[in-house]
């Protein structure tokens, strides 16, 4: 059972003004998810699809996928049965909060490495095919909310992604019908960025309260098995 106190500490902290009621029942629904037994998942959680990237690597093609795609596999030591417990049960979590919050995509991202090496990974996600590592530097973060809240530890709330751009706002295009997003920070009890989760629509406006409280539940109850994980290495 996840303290009452780390609900309101991360609501507090990210300026969510959220019914906490309601975020301990979503909670408690997604405690419920990784509790349970989980049937063999029939899809690679290992592999999955990715843009080619720009030269310089700012930004996705969108139109163009890459020959290979990307192996989670290397960040855990080969394909063992803790990783694809580990990656079943995020899926199983992704799966389980888009179902009650309709985005057109949502994903989870681990911190990996230390200094100029750092970056997120993605571990899972429901949507079209994206990139699958932002990096964790000043630079990359002025044009990425992911790498910004991977750095900060604030979240980001975008009800009019075209607005928030036209005002000077850092924004890391995937897909261009993206028209709002929420990106959250997943920390550990010393406020210390573990990962992120990030959820977009081709609404406006579209992530309400309603809405947030799941994404709210699902960084909280992430934040336990993130901070289980062995550091993500490449072998």
């Amino acid at each position: 059972m996840i303290p009452t106190r780390q609900l309101t500490d991360y609501l507090r902290e990210q300026g969510l003004k959220l019914d906490r009621t309601e975020l301990q029942i979503a909670v408690m629904t997604l405690q419920a998810v990784l509790d349970v037994e989980k049937p063999p998942v029939q899809r690679d959680l290992f592999r999955y699809q990715v843009p080619e990237l720009s030269e310089d690597g700012a930004c996705s093609l969108v139109e163009e996928l890459a020959d290979e795609p990307y192996d989670l596999s290397v960040w855990f030591g080969g394909e063992t049965e803790a990783a694809r417990s580990l990656l079943t049960n995020f899926n199983a979590l992704v799966d389980s909060v888009n179902q009650k919050i309709g985005a057109d995509w949502l994903g989870i991202y681990r911190r990996a490495g230390e200094g100029k090496d750092a970056r997120l990974v993605k571990l899972a996600y429901q949507g079209l095919p994206s990139r699958a590592e932002f990096p964790l530097t000043e630079e990359f973060a002025a044009g990425s909310n992911n790498s910004r809240v991977g750095l900060t530890g604030w979240g980001v709330l975008i009800d009019d992604v075209a607005a928030w751009r036209a005002e000077g706002g850092g924004y890391y295009e995937c897909d261009p019908k993206v028209k709002s997003e929420v990106c959250l920070p997943i920390v550990d009890e010393h406020d210390r960025v573990l990962g992120i989760l990030d959820a977009e629509s081709s609404q406006l406006g579209y992530f309400d309260a309603s809405r947030q409280v799941w994404l709210a539940a699902l960084a909280i109850l992430l934040a336990a098995p993130f901070a289980a994980m062995p550091p993500l290495e490449k072998a």
